[in-house]
């Protein structure tokens, strides 16, 4: 049987399936696969392991007759036209569970680097600007005592409110359901998005891209913030009216904000790189040689379990 992979993976995840006597072929270029570029190098496949840069809608899926299975080397799948793949029996699977400590420490990097001004102060040094020690100078937000409002109590969520406990953090939450270990174990609040939105110092979003989480935080919501308030985003860029904050952040009605996902990605908006108050990463939530192994590893063993008749161990649809 033949597996097509859409960029370079880690190699342990190639291995597994090369053992399993699969014909493994894996698109060479260090870039996006283009529309094109899938469907010729997937249309003999019987399995495709793509990324969250791959956009697999119908009119993809109708040129893989022989596809069984679209393993996404991802915990998020919007990338994928789910129910078209379902019409056309054929599995999709994702990689849950395994990035969740890797993005939450992201998410913390952003928080600490965007509150005490990390890149700017990085960047004044490497100008020469350093005079001397100055009272007033690059003052940011301190952690303890200052509350953060995490946007979804999931995984990600949860791990960065751990984080944020262990630093003296006052915790608050917005979820559709009550969690407990957030109430229980790190004394966290579940509140209204207004109420959080309105309180926190630090706002972390950490929920999944759904018709219903489309801008969610638009320009009403970034009105509610305050004027000393950091925003965090290693979620996805879409949850954000990208432009409404722009304008925020241009205006100084918020502090800073912290990129790691980006509306159109990977386009990134050119007024973002004009602005010294945010840091922009290129999305490497989870980013560390252990995780993206381990997601290689799931992603093979989805393909494997779907081309063996078995179901997936994490079948989405």
């Amino acid at each position: 049987m033949k597996v097509f992979i859409t960029r370079k993976i880690p190699v342990n995840g190639i291995d597994l399936l090369k053992k399993k006597g699969y014909d493994v072929k894996v698109y060479p270029k260090e870039k996006p696969i283009s529309r094109q570029e899938l469907i010729n190098g997937a249309k003999d496949a019987d399995a495709v392991i793509t990324l969250l840069t791959d956009k697999v809608d119908d009119a993809i899926l109708s040129k893989l007759p022989k596809i069984k299975i679209i393993s996404n080397f991802a915990v998020g799948y919007n990338n994928i036209d789910i129910s078209s793949a379902a019409k056309r029996n054929i599995m999709v699977t994702n990689t849950p569970g395994v990035l969740t400590e890797a993005t939450a420490d992201t998410a913390f990097a952003l928080l600490i680097t965007c509150g005490r001004r990390i890149v700017e102060s990085d960047e004044f040094m490497r100008k020469g600007k350093f005079i001397g020690w100055d009272p007033m100078l690059l003052l940011g937000t301190e952690l303890k005592g200052s509350t953060v409002g995490i946007i979804g109590a999931g995984r990600i969520g949860a791990a960065l409110a751990k984080r944020c406990s262990g630093f003296g953090m006052k915790i608050i939450y917005f979820s559709r359901r009550k969690n407990e270990y957030f109430e229980n174990k790190l004394k966290a609040k579940k509140v209204t998005l207004t109420k959080l939105l309105s309180k926190s110092d630090f706002i972390s979003v950490h929920i999944p891209l759904t018709p219903e989480t489309h801008h969610l935080i638009g320009r009403e919501e970034i009105k509610l913030m305050k004027k000393s308030a950091v925003f965090i985003n290693t979620a996805r860029g879409e949850v954000v009216d990208e432009k409404e904050l722009i304008k925020a952040l241009k205006a100084k009605k918020i502090f800073s904000a912290g990129f790691d996902v980006y509306e159109g990605e990977p386009i990134v908006n050119k007024e973002l790189l004009k602005l010294k108050n945010v840091v922009l990463l290129p999305h490497i939530g989870s980013a560390t040689f252990e995780t993206r192994s381990k997601i290689a590893e799931i992603a093979a063993k989805n393909v494997i379990a779907a081309l063996s008749g078995k179901k997936p161990p994490f079948l989405v649809n």
